[in-house]
């Protein structure tokens, strides 16, 4: 083997490893996962942890930069909470961090919703109003704007499979609202159906999130 075939042979050797290096260290750009996870909800006495499920897709931009959008659904009811019902939750955003060979640790901003379904009760007349109406309560859905603002966790069992812990702070912005009760007047002993309103506010409440998904 004359000199210029053994570089040849040395650089074809080269390349080829090069090329499968690459290739190993390839990131898969889609995530399609199955969450649980819970939610801190404040009710009228301390408080209560509700469990949750749901999924979430992400693209992988690169290896530190990702887009991701989930949603979760918590099928338990309450009804002595500050906005009843059961809660439905929609986010999406972006994902930044460190990816090592067999874990990854990130920060997450992800804006979007959370709705409850029986957040809103009003009380108002079933016909005219005489002094003898009849008077019922009727729930309605409240839907606020929300970000979900944490740190996530990842392991990488194999290329395609990856399994995943977020730990966070729901941020619920609730907007002013103007609902009608039943409502007590202290000067004349008499109750009536008057407007209460509810200002602004902001909530937050710790939620977990736990995954397996499968990258491809």
């Amino acid at each position: 083997m004359n000199r210029t075939s053994f570089l040849t042979a040395v650089i074809s050797v080269f390349l080829l490893h090069s090329a499968a290096f690459s290739q190993s260290q390839d990131l898969p750009k889609f995530e399609l996962a199955g969450e649980f996870t819970t939610f801190e909800r404040g009710d009228f006495d301390r408080g209560r942890t509700e469990p949750g499920l749901g999924g979430r897709f992400t693209y992988n931009l690169n290896r530190t930069f990702s887009l991701e959008a989930a949603g979760y659904f918590f099928p338990k009811e309450c009804f002595s909470c500050a906005n009843n019902g059961r809660v439905i939750q929609a986010v999406g955003g972006l994902k930044a961090g460190k990816r090592f060979e067999n874990w990854g640790i990130f920060g997450k901003v992800r804006p979007g919703i959370v709705s409850f379904s029986d957040g809103e009760f009003n009380i108002s007349p079933t016909g005219p109003v005489t002094p003898a109406s009849v008077f019922e309560g009727r729930t309605s859905r409240v839907t606020s704007f929300a970000t979900d603002i944490g740190a996530v966790l990842e392991f990488y069992p194999s290329k395609r499979i990856v399994t995943r812990f977020d730990a966070g702070d729901t941020i619920i912005y609730f907007t002013r609202r103007t609902t009608n009760t039943f409502r007590f007047d202290p000067l004349t002993s008499t109750t009536f159906i008057g407007p209460v309103t509810t200002p602004a506010r902001t909530t937050h409440s710790f939620q977990f999130i736990a995954s397996i998904g499968f990258r491809f």
